[in-house]
């Protein structure tokens, strides 16, 4: 099983053609710290923190219309990837 397998496992889902202001309200409502992103297939391809986002809503090439997608290929390449533990499979 993949790290983004794992991921899948918890957490709130959106689109990654969600819009960094909408994800930052999902948050908000949500009360949580991160987001795993999933692509048209609603295969989960990833995930993105609150952190992440405030510091790209604060760079000065941020607009409204940034979708998480583009947040994801502005990532250092070694930056890492939230890792989740991986839902028991009892509930």
């Amino acid at each position: 099983m993949s790290a983004v397998d794992d991921m899948a496992a918890d957490g709130p889902r959106v689109s990654d053609d969600m819009t960094v202001e909408v994800a930052l309200s999902v948050m908000a409502s949500a009360g949580v710290e991160y987001l795993l992103l999933c692509d048209g297939d609603d295969q989960c391809t990833g995930s993105i923190t609150l952190a992440e986002l405030a510091v790209h809503r604060g760079s000065s090439t941020y607009t409204d219309q940034i979708r998480l997608r583009d947040v994801l290929k502005d990532r250092l390449p070694d930056q890492p990837v939230l890792q989740l533990p991986a839902r028991s499979s009892s509930l």
